[in-house]
């Protein structure tokens, strides 16, 4: 099934002067212009293709690739402002509209937000919305405690940071646990640490436990020999600092250089810890 706003493999079925038509399927043929054409693209070839709608409301393809597809949440710069409502810039000469009915707050040219791409099922055309709570999943979570997860930053509040977990539900990572500075619209490996009884879910950028520790060693070690097998830091700096060079927690980097101390492969005196 051919599917607007999405990237599809379509067979090219015949050249013409200004361009190639492909097999749309349902949505009948699809041109795909010259200057997108790949110079050794034969008819009967198969290849990878965005489709959406023209200024005519036509099905048309690009080889080109948008910052995100229907059904995916981008971090995304206002090019204009309209009577009708704001475009952004999503990576396609043709800019992604966000009608101010779709706005959360009524957004300011050459600022960025999160918008959430999705076809409008009465135009048949690719729009976007900031009200992104309406599109993410309620339901019951399939995710376990401990599970490795893709986080996507899209909020900040006065507790820590709302992240959206594998493009489906939300989560928040707390300021007490967040080592490391955070970018709105950031992509980020993360960990669900506790779902609540009423499925909200907390979630953590570190393994747990002694796994987390075994995750930092190794870290602390490519670091040093990064740095020439010495860093001007150990037990008694402060946890500002540790977290500015390594982006974990005091207590995880005490109980990770100990481990290599033990180990015998770091030193540690007043000035910082060497590499063995």
């Amino acid at each position: 099934m051919v599917e607007i706003g999405k990237l599809n493999n379509l067979i090219a079925l015949k050249k013409v002067d200004f361009g190639v038509y492909f097999d749309g399927e349902e949505l009948g043929e699809i041109l795909l212009p010259e200057k997108y054409v790949p110079k050794d693209l034969n008819t009967g070839d198969v290849i990878e293709v965005f489709i959406y709608r023209d200024s005519e409301n036509r099905p048309i393809a690009t080889t080109e690739k948008p910052e995100a597809v229907v059904g995916e949440f981008a971090f995304l710069k206002v090019v204009s402002v309209t009577k009708y409502g704001a475009f952004f810039d999503w990576g396609l000469p043709k800019n992604l509209m966000v009608p101010y009915r779709e706005q959360k707050q009524i957004v300011e040219e050459g600022r960025s937000y999160i918008v959430y791409i999705y076809l409008d099922e009465r135009s048949q055309r690719i729009t976007g919305s900031t009200k992104l709570d309406q599109f993410l999943d309620l339901t019951p979570v399939e995710f376990n405690e401990g599970d490795e997860v893709d986080l996507f930053i899209y909020d900040k509040t006065n507790i820590g940071y709302k992240a959206i977990i594998e493009g489906t539900h939300s989560g928040i990572l707390y300021d007490n646990e967040v080592f490391q500075k955070l970018e709105m619209g950031q992509h980020i490996k993360g960990y669900i640490r506790k779902i609540r009884e009423d499925d909200k879910i907390d979630l953590r950028l570190q393994k747990s436990g002694y796994e987390n520790v075994d995750d930092v060693m190794g870290k602390i070690l490519a670091k040093l020999k990064d740095q020439d097998g010495f860093i001007p830091v150990n037990d008694k700096s402060p946890p500002e600092v540790i977290s500015e060079i390594f982006g974990i927690s005091k207590k995880t980097f005490k109980k990770s250089i100990g481990a290599l101390y033990k180990k015998r492969l770091i030193v540690m005196d007043h000035e910082g810890i060497k590499l063995i």
